[in-house]
């Protein structure tokens, strides 16, 4: 339950066998849909953040920009695009991580923070950890320091936390 009173798993659905069979897919098309619900996690994101001197608020495409970007605003910080290899124009830093069938690229601008900068990440959802930690790495290669990642969704069985260390991590809605 949030600070205004809405639960926002009731604004979660959850799709049986999509993408494939066996898998329980959490949509979050409902709660972009609803202001107040959409409010109400942008809130909730950034609150405990709000006393960490947060300079600037890093994502991963595409929908950790939705929320990242709201929050970024929320707390009066920039924010920072991690995008896959190629889609940005200046010159790059990036990081690559493997996948359950490969591997992939994150890349940031490398002058997206200063030195020491306190950056939050922010997601939609954590599964397994390797985009999230892969965007953590990239964040402090390029000089910033982490102070925490902020998440709406958390699958807790696929134990991506594991792979985030010592950092804080605050989770709106686990399953």
């Amino acid at each position: 339950m949030t600070s205004k009173g809405i639960d926002l798993e009731d604004y979660i659905r959850s799709v049986p066998d999509w993408p494939k069979d066996g898998i329980l897919f959490r949509d979050i098309t409902p709660l972009l849909a609803d202001p107040q619900a959409f409010a109400a996690a942008i809130e909730a994101l950034g609150a405990g953040f709000t006393d960490a001197g947060v300079e600037y608020v890093a994502a991963v495409e595409a929908r950790g920009f939705i929320f990242g970007s709201a929050v970024a605003e929320k707390l009066g910080a920039g924010f920072v695009p991690i995008r896959k290899a190629g889609k940005l124009p200046f010159k790059t830093e990036s990081v690559s991580y493997d996948l359950e069938y490969g591997r992939d690229t994150l890349e940031v601008h490398c002058d997206a923070v200063g030195s020491g900068a306190k950056v939050l990440m922010v997601d939609d959802l954590l599964a397994t950890g390797g985009t999230m930690a892969a965007a953590c790495e990239l964040v402090e290669k390029i000089g910033g320091q982490v102070v925490g990642i902020a998440l709406l969704v958390e699958l807790c069985d696929l134990r991506g936390r594991a792979k985030l260390g010592g950092y804080q991590i605050k989770t709106l809605i686990s399953y």
